[in-house]
């Protein structure tokens, strides 16, 4: 057989495509005594051609005769950028094919992804739960990986996940007769386990404001932002929201995994079973914020996609980097444009962050005295944006912890405690937005409604309007500070288990409001 082909995949963005991998043996030139090059085209990147080497070096030390012809690798289609090192084990199987070496019964039905090592063990590779449903999707039924993606294959239905260990581990198996069992994941386990780690809100003395504002702020996603003096325990709380917010269901998990893998973060277990929670260092780039590169990889806004991202001293990142937030706050989706591609990754997130109100961190602070002059502070709030603050739902103060309430031993409420209530909420928000008639745009929690749901589930009676009005006017809030105050107003409603929105809860959630840019006048 001179010509053999099977099939592979390529991940853009978190989205793959079936790779077409062919390998044709031709007679070597009259007279020719050097070894043959491999010769590849379809658009590789230097990764794909240097993997000539190790393939030539796998196929040989497994026992297999490297065929003394002429070579020529052809990955379609051709008008798609093949990178990285998945297409090691492809190609191999594509080689040893075209040799005689390997039979083609199960070949057409077949994906397979992998790098080699010179000794022919089968590497990790990203993406690789991506590639899965693109799989299923394309009609196939078996998919060949490494044993360190095969958990993160196997949760996808419909599609029997064979891990491999070594080349000639899968010649093997595509030789046999029949395949033997594949792995199996037994998802409702897999997620029965999933135990919610991390500090507890018991640990926090006093703050019980803030800790309202938490809950409300993970009962309805919203994001928060919390102000106030060094030592005042914005991060201790931030770290803590982890510890209260619902489980992620299989679907989310997808999806937080497919994101994942793509970056090589996926871990032993293969899927990822806890809410992400991203705490990025203040110098952090655009890039590493939303994604970037030649091909646009997922930055820490998709890495926290139905998670947390917590951005601790707000002001000292980049002014750039904080802009370009605006897009992934408002749509739940970044899209990053390069000469040759353009690409999507989804970034529907709840933003913690805390900052200080000035420099020295005790503009306002009753018992020390600010040293920071008005330029100062001006200048490092103007750091954040007007309508960067107008996407923020919740604003807070953080005030110093009294020493009466650091001393007391008296236990404050558990994770555990705020959680069951925050679940509670959501679950009231879920069964609402299922009974919607129209598409609700991946509507899951009352930070997400768009307008037209705003307007049908955030009613409010003639008290609450006038409340409403007489706080716009004195506040000089925006049109989105308006359906932000909405919004959250139908989360404290939520977590009271209540139909429509009264004046107590819309005034809550105006006071949530007060750390505008009054704040600082």
């Amino acid at each position: 057989m001179a010509l053999f082909k099977n099939f592979s995949a390529a991940v853009f963005g978190i989205d793959a495509h079936i790779i077409h991998v062919e390998v044709d043996l031709s007679p070597r030139p009259e007279g020719a005594e050097k070894i043959p090059p491999i010769t590849m085209v379809g658009l590789p990147d230097a990764a794909v051609r240097e993997s000539r080497e190790r393939i030539r070096a796998a196929i040989n030390n497994c026992g297999f005769f490297f065929p003394f012809q002429r070579i020529t690798v052809n990955l379609a289609p051709a008008d798609i950028r093949k990178e990285g090192s998945a297409y090691d084990l492809p190609i191999a199987i594509g080689i040893l094919g075209a040799s005689g070496d390997v039979r083609d019964t199960y070949v057409e039905e077949s994906l397979l992804v992998g790098e080699l090592s010179l000794d022919g063990r089968v590497r990790p590779v990203k993406g690789a739960l991506s590639m899965a449903l693109k799989a299923r999707e394309a009609g196939k039924k078996y998919i060949f990986v490494p044993c360190e993606n095969g958990h993160e294959t196997a949760v996808v239905t419909g599609l029997a996940t064979y891990p491999v260990a070594t080349l000639q581990e899968v010649v093997d198996l595509l030789n046999q007769p029949e395949l033997p069992e594949p792995l199996r994941v037994d998802v409702a386990h897999l997620f029965e386990d999933s135990v919610i780690e991390g500090p507890d809100f018991r640990e926090i003395r006093g703050q019980m404001h803030v800790k309202r504002a938490m809950e409300v702020a993970c009962a309805g996603g919203h994001n928060i932002l919390m102000i106030g003096p060094p030592g005042s325990g914005k991060t201790m709380l931030a770290k803590r929201i982890p510890t209260v917010l619902p489980a992620l269901t299989f679907e989310e998990a997808l999806e937080v995994t497919r994101i994942h893998s793509v970056a090589g973060l996926t871990g032993a277990n293969g899927v990822v079973k806890q809410r992400p929670f991203r705490n990025p260092h203040v110098t952090v780039s655009d890039a590493g914020l939303i994604g970037g590169g030649s091909v646009p990889k997922p930055g820490e806004v998709s890495l926290a996609h139905n998670g947390v991202l917590f951005l601790d001293e707000l002001p000292e990142f980049d002014r750039n980097a904080l802009e370009v937030m605006r897009q992934p706050l408002e749509d739940g989706r970044v899209t990053i444009s390069r000469a040759s591609v353009s690409l999507t990754f989804p970034s529907r997130f709840m933003l913690a962050a805390a900052m200080n109100p000035c420099p020295c961190g005790f503009f306002n602070d009753p018992t020390r005295e600010c040293k920071c002059s008005p330029q100062q502070i001006q200048r490092y709030v103007s750091k954040i944006s007007g309508p960067l603050l107008d996407r923020i739902d919740i604003h807070i103060d953080v005030p110093a912890v009294k020493f009466q309430e650091l001393a007391s031993d008296a236990p404050g409420e558990s994770s555990g405690d705020i959680r069951t209530r925050v679940v509670r909420a959501r679950a009231i928000q879920l069964e609402r937005f299922s009974k919607e008639n129209h598409p609700t745009e991946g509507v899951f929690c009352n930070a997400h409604m768009p307008p037209r749901l705003i307007r049908r589930h955030c009613g409010l009676d003639e008290a609450g309007k006038k409340l409403l009005e007489k706080a716009m006017a004195r506040m000089g809030l925006s049109a989105r500070a308006y359906d932000r105050i909405l919004k959250v107003s139908r989360t404290i409603a939520d977590l009271e288990g209540a139909d429509r929105i009264t004046p107590p809860h819309l005034a809550e959630a105006i006071q949530y409001r007060s750390l505008d840019r009054s704040y600082w006048q």
